[in-house]
């Protein structure tokens, strides 16, 4: 019976000092999390993803050709969230102590920005800080229209529930940009 008694208490024991494992991930599977490309960075209610260290990491993947052929997401199509855009550069324009009103609109292939500024900077300076910043974002081939004309907030405004296949988007579009081609904020073209 002591024998039996003996062997049970030393299981226990060497079970419960191999189990220290107290839910939290060795060295090893907090890198290799880390370096799958497909995990989960979070979302805006995760606290994770609110905590500072998050927000000041460097975006970093790697892929293997077979890793890359395995990811059930490999056809996904890449897309960009145009509000999202919008949302960056109005921010960076309006810290900006020229200006006082932002309204973006960020389509397919252009970015209309109209502002209403004070006399901080001249025209065209004021046009530059614009343009420079949608140039910041989005990728080089977006046609980027700035006007300080601040009739055309409105306008732009009114295009803010659109979608690409409303019909008469199209044509507001060309109007308001056939607005902003008429005025300086200097050759209303990517440079």
């Amino acid at each position: 019976m002591k024998n039996i008694l003996y062997s049970l208490i030393f299981v226990v024991i060497a079970l419960s000092a191999c189990s220290s494992n107290d839910g939290t991930m060795g060295e090893h599977e907090k890198i290799a999390d880390q370096l799958d490309p497909t995990g989960d960075e979070g979302t805006l209610g995760d606290p994770e993803y609110n905590d500072s260290e998050a927000h000041t990491r460097l975006g970093f993947v790697n892929y293997t050709k077979d890793q890359f052929e395995q990811d059930p997401n490999k056809n996904r199509v890449v897309t960009m969230d145009r509000k999202e855009m919008a949302d960056i550069i109005s921010r960076i324009i309006i810290r900006h102590e020229a200006f006082d009103e932002i309204a973006t609109l960020v389509t397919g292939e252009e970015v209309l920005i109209a502002y209403e500024k004070n006399d901080t900077l001249s025209d065209q300076e004021a046009a530059d800080v614009a343009r420079k910043s949608a140039m910041s974002v989005l990728p080089r081939f977006f046609e980027i229209y700035v006007s300080d004309n601040n009739t055309l907030i409105g306008d732009i405004q009114s295009l803010h529930n659109s979608t690409t296949t409303d019909d008469d988007y199209k044509n507001t579009l060309n109007r308001i940009i056939k607005e902003m081609d008429k005025e300086p904020p200097e050759d209303n073209e990517n440079n």
